[in-house]
């Protein structure tokens, strides 16, 4: 027990120097716990009966303290219960009369409580959410019970006793370590250890007796143990021994914050009222055009660098943190992993602010000279935005690209330099994508940061008209009106190689079904090899004439009378992607 002893002394000293080494990185305020725990007390018990184990039993108790940032002044009360176990050998124990086989035995527990006051050390970390602590109490114990008394029930003989202890206004000390976890500012679980050490605790003197404490003694021969009756039983006189122990618990930890504000000089407890601390609101603009920066994560430290508060800008470009104690701050922010220059409140901007009632006022700017893309892709001819689609930035000038993905909304943002032009492809599977510019020339950055852009995919399998895709009367030729559109599917193919296409052509319903689905077969094929001559693999081409299978226009079908314009509708050509 004195190495143990030894052991929690120098934990004192070290957690005291830690402590001492640490008050400058933490900087919370003032508050009072309350610790309420359970747990399991391993004693030791100093006296002049050897034949009596003193088991582990309940304890109790809780912690009051107080703390000054990391130094405080706390109280305990333990309540301990222990139970003596008589040890005497009964097995095979020869009396005068021979063997003895019946005994009488009472065992009573014994209850220990100590009363404690002494300093309180604790180490948190910059959450404030996981504390260490370390207590030191000294104070007064009173330890009742443990009376035990082995006799031979034949003879009435004493074999082993202790008269226990009525013991009061016992000088005490204890050290306790524990480890705090908040679960919020206010509430939190705890766990520890401790030591516990009663002085010089005076021993009950049994009057019937007349001794403290007094058992027979045994002499052990072949196996057997005889009670030695060569001399008398050992009587002991009222010992003043010390009694220790260690235990360890679990419990649960209150705290009642109180702040003491350093401008209006007022306590606040438990809560900190709406005078203590100021508001700090923070505006984010950007620098060239003055424009509000939504979303822009802004963060306010303490000049170490430790996180105070943190938030992200309204719609109107502004955050609030409310109640910030005066000192020197540095406030931060990123837009788009982007950092904005960052400024400074100092301690004397808070008197001002308590003067009159008001918030500091601060403005953080972006100063980043190149544009931000917002994004958005969606469905052709729809306004529903893709998720998960794969955008390709590529600068055409400096030669260099980028990748992102798009979130949940189709949206994603790149940044894009001055005075170059870009080209941007979406790829997904199931869907295909045309390669689309934008040209930052055409923006200035002195009145814009932001660029609003918008693409499309096409999703495999829908049919999409080729609007110019004409033929004169009963010909298959392709006219010089119609390459723009073709040389439009060459691009899409070279720039989506693992896509198959399928043309269509369709008429309308005048003429036999034989004549219309040969003459539309034979305008398909004469499309299909205009594509292959620009160096598209045929075998990526399909070639279908539906003749006038698949009205659009299904008022005008066979032997009913129209309009051209009606007929119109129906001499179309169309192709499908057909995605790999």
């Amino acid at each position: 027990m004195r190495t143990l002893f030894k052991t929690f002394l120098l934990v004192i000293t070290f957690f005291t120097l830690t402590n001492i080494n640490a008050q400058n990185e933490t900087n919370k305020s003032n508050y009072f716990q309350i610790s309420p725990r359970v747990g399991y007390d391993f004693p030791t018990y100093n006296n002049n009966t050897p034949y009596i184990d003193y088991k582990a039993g309940l304890e109790a108790g809780i912690s009051l303290d107080y703390y000054w940032k990391w130094f405080g002044i706390g109280v305990d009360f333990d309540y301990i219960k222990n139970k003596p176990e008589s040890t005497y050998p009964t097995e095979n124990l020869i009396g005068s009369g021979g063997l003895i086989t019946n005994f009488n035995l009472s065992e009573a527990s014994i209850t220990r409580m100590f009363y404690g006051i002494g300093p309180s050390f604790k180490y948190e970390n910059q959450q404030g959410n996981l504390v260490g602590e370390l207590n030191t109490r000294a104070g007064l114990g009173s330890i009742k019970g443990g009376r035990t008394l082995l006799t031979d029930a034949g003879t009435n003989d004493l074999l082993n006793f202790h008269a226990g202890y009525n013991a009061k206004n016992v000088i005490s000390a204890k050290a306790q370590a524990r480890i705090t976890y908040f679960f919020n500012k206010t509430f939190g679980v705890h766990a520890g250890a401790y030591y516990l050490r009663h002085f010089d605790v005076t021993e009950t003197l049994d009057s019937g007796l007349g001794i403290s404490a007094g058992y027979h003694p045994i002499t052990t021969m072949d196996g057997q143990n005889m009670l030695d009756r060569s001399g008398p039983i050992v009587r002991e006189a009222p010992c003043d021994c010390d009694i220790a122990s260690v235990g360890v618990f679990a419990g649960l930890t209150i705290k009642l914050d109180k702040k003491v504000c350093s401008v209006c000089g007022l306590d606040h407890f438990p809560h900190c009222c709406a005078t203590c601390g100021c508001g700090v609101t923070v505006t984010a603009k950007d620098k060239f055009t003055g424009e509000i920066l939504p979303n822009t994560a802004i963060v306010l430290s303490d000049i170490n660098g430790n996180i105070i508060q943190s938030g992200t800008t309204n719609s109107y470009g502004v955050v609030v943190f409310n109640d910030v104690e005066p000192d020197n701050y540095i406030v931060k922010g990123k837009l788009y992993t982007i950092d904005l220059e960052e400024t400074s409140i100092t301690k004397a901007e808070f008197k001002d602010c308590k003067a009159d009632g008001s918030t500091i006022q601060k403005v953080i700017v972006y100063a980043d000279e190149n544009y931000i893309l917002k994004g958005n892709v969606v469905e052709c001819n729809t306004a529903d935005g893709i998720k998960d689609v794969a955008i390709l930035l590529k600068d055409k000038i400096n030669a260099k690209q980028k990748n992102t993905i798009s979130n949940t909304e189709g949206n994603f943002i790149f940044h894009l330099k001055q005075a170059s032009t870009y080209a941007l492809n979406g790829k997904k599977d199931g869907y295909f994508s045309n390669e689309v510019e934008v040209t930052t020339d055409a923006y200035n950055r002195n009145s814009s940061l932001f660029i609003d852009f918008e693409m499309c995919i096409d999703p495999c399998g829908k049919a999409i008209k080729l609007e110019n895709i004409n033929f004169d009367l009963d010909k298959a030729i392709i006219l010089p009106a119609a390459k723009p559109d073709l040389d439009y599917v060459v691009r899409l193919m070279q720039e989506n190689p693992n896509i198959t296409v399928e043309m269509s052509s369709h008429t309308d319903s005048q003429g036999s079904d034989e004549y219309n689905q040969s003459l539309s077969q034979r305008r398909a094929d004469a499309t299909v090899n205009y594509i292959a001559s620009k160096g598209i693999s045929p075998s990526r081409l399909i070639a279908r004439g539906a003749g006038e299978s698949e009205l659009k226009n299904t008022k005008c079908t066979n032997n009913v009378p129209c309009t051209d314009e009606e007929h119109r509708i129906n001499r179309r050509t169309e192709f499908k992607v057909v995605c790999f």
